[in-house]
């Protein structure tokens, strides 16, 4: 996995903000991602109805529909048995998110290929800054094609792209390329490019914004653009700010190399609950080996680690262990959830989901004294051999005992 940037929030006066006068800002977007890698698996069903999630009897949501499916009305976080309603003649496939964050691997490596800032904002979709990439991969529209085609070749993955001057309007281009196309969006042509649209495709506007829009008689982004900022920020507050800001295609966040995550986790939430002790510590060894190599990707090690409980009927719990000095290693900080599992978890109750959290992150990899020296070289040493197992064939090539349990379904842990 190549080291990716991030973002900031942009301050200062909203008036003093313009837009760029080049289109270097590229959004990648994969289609229907979850359902595209299984019909990597499954090609007979390539021109069906595909919903990926689980079945359309269960409780859960939708995680990814194919476009067929979406002609009935399908579409992701949508129930599972309403989309069950809509289109019972579907193909149903339970997820395997593992899966997914293997093959995302292998787009974001194919994207860093292309510049030295990539910023993964999900599973499935990303930005990056072409500036200064010219003399490698030629003028930024020819830079976006040879992209676009070098994924879906080296993948088999479907994907769409925008390219423009700002974030926000390179994710609403790659939108409305949807699938399989290129939109570029010239300098000086975002206010034209977004007028017509409805408020809902600007990023970060949902349903409880657009009728609070629509209320005012606003239903376009062009009537967006048209509302004084004092009137938005009278009725949003700062939301108004940023909407007003929106409106006119400029960018809440601008990219940062230097900056570090606050926090690493990662969570399952099981399809059935489950009080199995073998297959709930299979799951905590393996959310924490991700969690681990996430952490030594960045160059951190964490100090306060946190466990997530929750239970049938979603009651929550979440128990906390600061250690003496940083730790970066899969012994040390698998040890401490095992503790913590172990003391704090209600045995008389069934568990619905388990998640990890490393915080109190900083740098160098100063570890906790609970090993000789000797043993702890050797473990350093397979850490390291492991990631690169792992970053050439997959996280789940190599995994560690107390992840492995016969019969394991596919996980589908995620993370932030």
């Amino acid at each position: 996995m190549p080291e990716l940037a991030r973002f900031r929030a942009k301050h200062g006066p909203v008036d003093e903000q313009t837009l760029p006068s080049v289109a270097l800002i590229l959004h990648v977007d994969m289609d229907a991602f979850f359902v595209s890698v299984e019909l990597l698996e499954r090609p007979e069903l390539r021109g069906k109805p595909v919903i990926v999630g689980g079945g359309p009897n269960q409780r859960g949501v939708v995680t990814a529909a194919s476009y067929e499916a979406r002609k009935f009305g399908v579409h992701s976080a949508m129930p599972l048995r309403t989309a069950g309603r809509l289109c019972p003649h579907a193909v149903y496939l339970y997820s395997h998110h593992a899966k997914y964050s293997e093959w995302s691997d292998r787009v974001a490596t194919t994207l860093a290929k292309f510049s030295p800032i990539v910023e993964m904002v999900s599973i499935d979709e990303a930005y990056l800054d072409l500036s200064g990439t010219e003399r490698l991969h030629g003028p930024p529209l020819a830079a976006t094609d040879k992209l676009l085609r070098t994924i879906t070749r080296d993948t088999g993955l479907p994907c769409s792209g925008g390219l423009a001057t700002t974030r926000l309007v390179a994710k609403v281009a790659s939108d409305q390329a949807k699938p399989r196309g290129f939109l570029w969006v010239a300098p000086g042509s975002e206010a034209r490019f977004l007028a017509p649209l409805s408020v809902r495709k600007i990023p970060g506007i949902g349903e409880v914004t657009e009728r609070a829009l629509r209320a005012l008689s606003i239903e376009t982004v062009e009537q967006l653009a048209a509302q004084p900022l004092e009137k938005l920020e009278k009725v949003f507050g700062q939301w108004g700010t940023a909407l007003y800001r929106k409106a006119r295609g400029g960018d809440s966040y601008e990219f940062v190399i230097d900056a570090e995550p606050k926090s690493i986790s990662h969570n399952h939430t099981f399809g059935e609950d489950t009080d199995d002790t073998v297959a709930l510590s299979a799951m905590l060894s393996h959310l924490s080996q991700k969690a681990c190599k996430r952490l030594r990707e960045a160059g951190l090690a964490t100090r306060t680690l946190t466990l997530t409980i929750r239970y049938t009927g979603f009651d929550t719990y979440t128990r906390s262990k600061t250690l003496s000095e940083p730790t970066q290693l899969d012994t040390d900080i698998f040890a401490v959830f095992q503790k913590l599992f172990r003391e704090h978890r209600n045995q008389r109750r069934k568990i619905r989901l388990l998640g990890v959290s490393l915080g109190g992150l900083t740098h160098g990899a100063e570890q906790l004294d609970l090993l000789s020296a000797e043993r702890r070289a050797k473990l350093e040493k397979l850490t390291r051999a492991t990631d690169n197992l792992r970053d050439r064939f997959g996280f789940d090539s190599v995994q560690f005992g107390g992840s492995l349990r016969s019969g394991d379904p596919e996980r589908s842990d995620k993370s932030e």
